[in-house]
């Protein structure tokens, strides 16, 4: 029988770069919130598994035993643990695997969670970190660069559907408006669409300010069966509806890049499993490594048509005061990216802000009872949707 899955805590460090903290630091800083977060407390030794997501851990780290390293330097060396690697999409697939893990009813209680250590490596291994989640053979070697792949998606959705260069820096303002409240953001500047559409070049149509910055960070949710949910809490996030999908690597061997059809496929799988669809959701953080990437999500995820996404920021409907918030912590593109652990963050934004504890008056989303979240792995090889309600229904 399948079990209901319940969120009852969730912490993340600040995104940015920490050159005093190592990855067992960071995991400690967000594993200890997470543990406050729990309002009727937790006795730790209850947590029988951690799925730890993480691309390359930094610096001075052997990738191969990470999850019980940082397992033991909270305490808890006995727990099953293990690491979930899957390129930007590391945290949402530890997430999917935890969520796995108690619907089956292996386990009453596990860890979801993500660290990234990205500031404290050379340009070059940084580069290398951020261009294998391709294809080496056929991407990488041939010269192209992880924000080249998404140029190229954001320069045929301009072609096939009228796309303009202002609709993405449209993206990139939102996002970094939206970050200035988020005391966990790396970046709590505004943004003007003029300086935003006069960035230094990376990748045409792309330049600075399409892209999402390295970020150091980590995020540790909690999940539990629901049925013992309100033992640790009064107020339960319930995960509804959890799907997990995958796609060919390389986007040459896709029969379209103006949409991710893993993100279809496991959007799919969520909305079937939590019996919503698109029109419930209240609001989304959704995976915006590049601003283009949000542009895709909105019509991967039944938000608007395929092709129709710019009318959505026209209209300023994915505004914090629109019909769909997205990305109200400032989303990868301004809150930060740590590959392993944005996933897991997401979660725990939507946890807090479920609960009414956007401590932010400015940010805190009202009347929010169904929101999603969405991670993508790489350029689209892999992608995690999840869907949560508020635990007073």
């Amino acid at each position: 029988m399948v079990q209901d899955v319940a969120i009852i805590g969730a912490g993340q460090t600040r995104y940015g770069d920490f050159p005093d903290n190592g990855v067992k630091e960071l995991f400690a800083e967000a594993y200890l919130e997470m543990i406050q977060s729990v309002d009727k407390g937790l006795d730790p030794q209850q947590i029988g598994s951690a799925y730890i997501g993480n691309l390359s851990a930094g610096s001075g780290y052997q990738l191969g035993q990470l999850a019980p390293l940082l397992m033991g330097h909270v305490g808890l060396p006995h727990a099953h643990a293990v690491r979930v690697e899957n390129a930007c999409g590391s945290g949402g697939y530890a997430l999917y695997s935890a969520a796995c893990a108690v619907a089956s009813g292996k386990f009453d209680m596990v860890i979801a969670a993500g660290v990234e250590k990205m500031r404290d490596v050379s340009s070059t291994k940084g580069k290398y970190w951020l261009g294998v989640s391709g294809d080496t053979e056929y991407e990488r070697l041939a010269g192209s660069t992880f924000a080249g792949i998404y140029a190229l998606m954001a320069k045929r959705y301009m072609h096939e559907y009228g796309l303009k260069r202002e609709h993405l820096s449209m993206v990139a303002v939102k996002n970094h408006r939206n970050a200035v409240a988020n005391p966990k953001a790396q970046f709590r500047k505004e943004i003007t669409l003029d300086k935003a559409m006069s960035g230094v070049p990376v990748a045409d149509p792309f330049n600075v300010w399409d892209c999402s910055p390295t970020s150091d960070g980590a995020a540790v949710v909690l999940l539990c069966n629901a049925k013992i949910a309100k033992q640790f809490t009064d107020k339960p996030v319930y995960l509804k509806g959890f799907g997990a999908a995958s796609d060919y690597l390389a986007i040459h061997d896709r029969h379209t890049f103006t949409s991710l059809v893993a993100a279809q496929k496991a959007a799919a799988e969520a909305y079937k499993q939590a019996n919503v669809g698109p029109k419930d959701i209240n609001f989304a953080e959704v995976h915006d490594c590049f601003t283009i990437a949000e542009i895709l999500a909105y019509g991967d995820l039944g938000f608007c048509e395929v092709g129709q996404a710019q009318r959505l920021l026209e209209e300023g409907t994915t505004q914090p005061d629109g019909r769909l918030p997205v990305n109200a912590s400032g989303g990868l593109k301004a809150k930060g990216h740590p590959l392993g652990a944005t996933g897991c963050g997401q979660a725990t934004e939507i946890f807090k802000q479920l609960r009414g504890e956007a401590k932010e008056p400015s940010r805190q989303i009202q009347n929010g009872r169904i929101a999603l979240s969405h991670n993508v792995g790489g350029s689209g090889g892999t992608a995690a949707v999840f869907i949560y309600q508020r635990g007073d229904e």
